[in-house]
């Protein structure tokens, strides 16, 4: 068994349930907490892969996250996309680092993919997935083969306390987690991620964080939205403290939780392995379920 639990592990064993029953040729996936949800949404989410006249092998969901008469996403806000543009300043337009910048919402926890590419992709166990599954595809399909739709006109779900003073959960964990797999994919492409260089880029990152409230600030003052200023500055310093702690963990070990392997591996090694998961599921299933308080 995968010694690391998380969302990125949860996901592979659904992956690979629905690749051993064969009956799909297009997997979705999609967060389950969202408090807006309607049919609208999967039915543009695959679209672009399910329909064969247009060929493409993964889909990248973006929306709105404007509700409650304010800016949300965070994370994807004041941590992703500064990082990347920090990155970029650093070591300059690299194509990895453009294809990032290129997603309308790195972080959606919406995408949908051909079932053969699900087969080849690994994935990080945690709360890297999204990031982790965008430099898999990047890896494995070619670039013109990846669409991105907008899934609904209005989106929203349950959000996470930011927690800025425990790094063990919230959003704190869910950053560091990011931050450490695009460290890693980055170093993968052989940038050389020196500790000056990580220096560096957690004082590019202040700057670019801290000029990112000021343009959301008017963003949201033009468009008659509430914009507490403090908050969002008090979230650029626990992202702050994030990247740190995701750079000292990756100069302490650069390889850190290797990515759980592929489908064709599992079964390559394991042949009677999807027979076992179906076998696991179906026992699984005829438990009663119970109610939870």
């Amino acid at each position: 068994m995968y010694s690391v639990t998380g969302k990125g592990l949860s996901c592979w064993f659904a992956y690979g349930l629905i690749l051993a029953r064969c009956r799909s040729q297009v997997i979705a996936l999609h967060d389950c907490d969202i408090l807006t949800y309607s049919k609208e949404l999967p039915a543009r989410l695959c679209y672009p892969t399910a329909n064969p006249n247009i060929d493409f092998e993964f889909c990248k969901g973006f929306y709105s996250r404007v509700a409650d008469n304010r800016l949300h996403g965070r994370v994807t806000r004041l941590l992703v996309t500064p990082l990347i543009r920090s990155l970029q300043a650093i070591v300059g337009q690299h194509p990895l680092l453009v294809y990032f910048d290129s997603f309308r919402y790195a972080l959606a926890g919406e995408f949908s993919m051909r079932a053969d590419l699900a087969r080849v992709i690994r994935i990080p166990s945690d709360w890297g997935l999204e990031v982790g599954v965008l430099a898999e595809v990047y890896r494995n399909t070619a670039v013109k083969r990846i669409a991105q739709a907008e899934l609904c006109e209005n989106y929203d779900h349950k959000h996470q306390a930011l927690s800025a003073e425990d790094p063990t959960k919230g959003l704190v964990k869910m950053s560091i987690d990011i931050t450490s797999s695009l460290l890693r994919t980055i170093a993968s492409e052989g940038i050389e991620m020196s500790g000056g260089l990580l220096k560096t880029l957690q004082a590019q990152y202040v700057k670019t964080a801290e000029n990112s409230v000021a343009r959301y600030y008017a963003d949201a003052m033009i468009n008659g939205l509430d914009f507490d200023r403090h908050e969002e500055e008090t979230a650029v310093g626990a992202f702050t403290h994030a990247v740190r702690i995701a750079s000292e963990k990756f100069l302490e070990d650069p390889l850190g939780v290797p990515l759980i392997p592929n489908w064709d591996r599992i079964t390559s090694a394991f042949p009677e392995f999807f027979d076992m998961l179906i076998e696991a599921a179906e026992e699984d299933n005829r438990k009663p379920v119970t109610a939870r308080a």
